[in-house]
């Protein structure tokens, strides 16, 4: 039997260049796959229903899931996603629905739309808000281009945005892709912009100055008001990245620190499923005189109907297909919704207490980069224990044993073997004192045994990669006669 099995495995050419294996089409129509990418044959078990689902529940148990382990990635707001937005997200009215029907037919996701927009507009204090980008890049691609649509239509040729030393890298890539000139200002012994630098780099030709608040040491820019009076006096535009928004919730607006142009990670603040590249949505919100250059279609409401206006006079356009990513828009309403005003701020409120409390039980053993009260995450610095010869790579993978996920590494650059930490809102105090009796642990191991360090994980399947020689030698070139032998 099995035998005859493997002989119906052979592969069987037919004239439309599909290749049939054990009864089974594999889908290769004009043989535009490569050859070495099809299985020569599919292997067809006999396990029953059981074997088959304790197999992949085996599998599933290798993914590391927020479900079920502590994940305090900084920067990236990793928290979780209460059920209740999937299953909202999934009702048969919003997950059936098309981009292509009729308007008349789609009021209820309109609605959703039209005050979602309008709840981002009351949160950030913009006037007007595009609920389009559908990344936290895109986002930012998105405002930079109607800061440059801005100026030319105001005869200004801007060719300089400044970004911090300590920006996310998607800020100074978006200002190159924009066609503007990236200027560095470098931040001051207390991790913040550094005014008196910041001033000298001033001139007529700045268009904008991109800021995340708080920044990425997740320290509040104190001087933002001054900040804010100095671009705004050369004429320039100032932008805030929202990828940390969330310490701010119900406490202050963008629009109260003097920003002209907001993009929000929805899937990040407004807790929305994200990671491995997506889903994401980047909305967009602006002060009133950059209303007219938003991307089109924008959701209006005109008596008790809502519908897509593409009327706004410099808009830059659009910048993706339809109209963003709806599932993520349901969800990111569902938890406003659900949270109300007082719930946002209390949050924010918890994001902050969560990473001051790891900054003060942990300060002793990891340096703290800037020792000073910090917003919804903490920067450790592994410096000590890498003169001990652990570096915060090490440590990473040490806490995979433990089952928490490795924080950030190696960033913000400015801080030598740089550990972000980032608890969010929703963990307790449990996980938080368990996350520090770990990072103590390993600190003493690293004393006692370094070898348990620098050899970790133990219980991966997959253990460390040469990650010095993928750097230098990366191998990028696919080939057939490769992808055999794999």
């Amino acid at each position: 039997m099995a035998e005859e099995k493997k002989n119906n495995a052979k592969e069987i050419p037919d004239k439309t260049g599909y290749i049939i294996a054990a009864g089974v089409p594999l889908i290769n129509p004009g043989n535009i796959f490569p050859e070495g990418f099809l299985r020569k044959e599919i292997p067809i078990s006999d396990s029953g229903e059981l074997e088959v689902i304790r197999h992949y529940s085996r599998l599933s148990k290798n993914n590391f899931s927020l479900d079920a382990n502590f994940y305090p990635l900084g920067s990236c707001t990793m928290k979780y996603n209460p059920k209740i937005n999937e299953y909202l997200a999934n009702l048969e009215g919003f997950c059936g629905i098309h981009p292509c029907q009729d308007q008349r037919d789609t009021q209820g996701a309109l609605e959703l739309l039209y005050n979602l927009q309008q709840v981002l507009c009351e949160i950030t204090g913009m006037k007007r808000f595009s609920l389009e980008p559908s990344s936290g890049a895109q986002g930012e691609f998105t405002g930079i281009s109607i800061i440059r649509k801005y100026h030319q239509v105001k005869g200004s040729k801007k060719t300089k945005i400044i970004v911090p030393d300590s920006a996310h890298g998607t800020n100074p890539a978006t200002a190159s892709m924009c066609g503007f000139e990236t200027i560095t200002v470098e931040s001051d012994s207390r991790g913040l912009i550094d005014i008196n630098k910041l001033e000298q780099l001033l001139d007529d030709d700045v268009a904008a100055v991109m800021l995340t608040n708080p920044n990425t040491l997740g320290l509040f820019e104190k001087n933002i008001l001054e900040i804010s009076r100095l671009i705004h006096s050369k004429g320039g535009l100032l932008y805030y990245d929202g990828a940390n928004f969330n310490p701010l919730l119900g406490i202050t607006k963008p629009s109260l620190m003097g920003f002209d142009v907001v993009h929000l990670n929805l899937h990040k603040t407004f807790s929305t499923p994200h990671g491995t590249g997506g889903p994401g949505a980047g909305a967009l919100g602006v002060v009133e005189e950059l209303a007219d250059f938003l991307p089109v279609p924008i959701v209006v409401k005109k008596d008790q109907s809502f519908y897509f206006d593409y009327s706004l006079k410099h808009s830059i356009g659009r910048v993706r297909s339809f109209y963003g990513n709806f599932s993520v828009l349901v969800r990111a309403y569902a938890y406003i919704l659900r949270l109300g005003a007082q719930g946002l701020l209390r949050a924010a409120q918890n994001s902050v207490i969560n990473a001051n409390y790891l900054r003060v039980k942990l300060q002793l053993l990891y340096e703290v980069a800037y020792p000073f009260i910090c917003m919804h995450e903490v920067v450790l610095s592994a410096q000590r224990q890498k003169e001990k010869g652990a570096s915060a790579l090490d440590i990473s993978k040490r806490l995979i044993d433990y089952g928490i996920h490795p924080p950030t590494m190696y960033f913000p650059l400015i801080v030598k073997e740089a550990l972000m930490v980032e608890p969010t809102e929703t963990e307790n105090k449990k996980t938080l004192d368990n996350f520090i009796r770990i990072m103590v642990e390993i600190n003493n191991e690293i004393d006692t045994d370094i070898s348990k360090v620098k050899d970790a994980p133990h219980r991966t399947s997959v253990k460390r990669v040469d990650e010095v020689r993928a750097a230098r030698f990366p191998d990028l070139k696919w080939s057939a006669e490769k992808s055999s032998k794999q």
